[in-house]
């Protein structure tokens, strides 16, 4: 049994990095017995200069890949479809009437992700991960705000005053900042991004054989 660190690089705006993630459990159940891993979630942010009040999502698609508003609802129909192929959803799980999908500043959210690391280690991280993506895109919460933020992660078992904390935490900040610049000098302009033991590279939401043979690999080499 090999045990594998895998760093994913990714950003809670982005489906591909759920559709990713969904994609490597997959592969992790055909690799059951041979190889587990340990998943270290990592900062990028699609949109660094987005405004506390967001922009609604379609129009942030069309906008900022020059898409018509046709083109984004298309794009957004086949990224629900391959959602579907991994068992997720985006759609609207909450009461009433549904609210608009909005992309927000995920700054924030990063730091109370490397707060978890740091502080609970990478499952409980993976938890808090999964949470938000859970709470943009099914929930439509503002996870820019910090106090959605520390709601989420005490409700994965997070302090919520050393959750706070962090938040405010301008050493942390920084600290951010040094690993999405890192991430750039080290190419990755994408995401998801999956290091596998601080060496290889898979870039992109691939298929899990994809995934299963590029663990296969790097197992055979550690």
């Amino acid at each position: 049994m090999k045990n594998l660190a895998i760093d994913i690089y990714s950003d809670v705006m982005c489906p591909w990095c759920i559709i990713g993630y969904r994609q490597l459990l997959k592969a992790l159940d055909e690799l059951e017995g041979e190889i587990t891993v340990e998943t270290r979630w990592r900062p990028f942010e699609l949109n660094p200069d987005m405004p506390p009040e967001g922009e609604e999502r379609t129009a942030h698609i069309a906008r900022k890949y020059g898409r018509s508003m046709d083109q984004a609802r298309e794009g957004a129909a086949h990224m629900q479809a391959m959602a579907e192929r991994v068992d997720y959803s985006f759609a609207w799980e909450g009461e009433g009437e549904e609210p608009p999908a909005l992309m927000r500043n995920t700054f924030l959210a990063h730091k109370l992700l490397a707060h978890a690391l740091d502080a609970a280690g990478w499952e409980v991280q993976t938890y808090l991960k999964l949470a938000l993506f859970d709470a943009h895109f099914r929930d439509r919460r503002a996870i820019g705000d910090p106090q959605v933020l520390l709601d989420i992660a005490a409700g994965v078992g997070l302090d919520r005053e050393a959750s706070a904390a962090a938040l405010a935490d301008e050493a942390l900040g920084e600290r951010i900042r040094e690993e999405e610049q890192a991430a750039f000098d080290a190419n990755i302009t994408g995401v998801p991004a999956m290091v596998i033991e601080g060496k290889f590279l898979v870039p992109g939401a691939q298929e899990p054989e994809t995934y299963v043979n590029a663990l296969r690999r790097v197992a055979q080499k550690a």
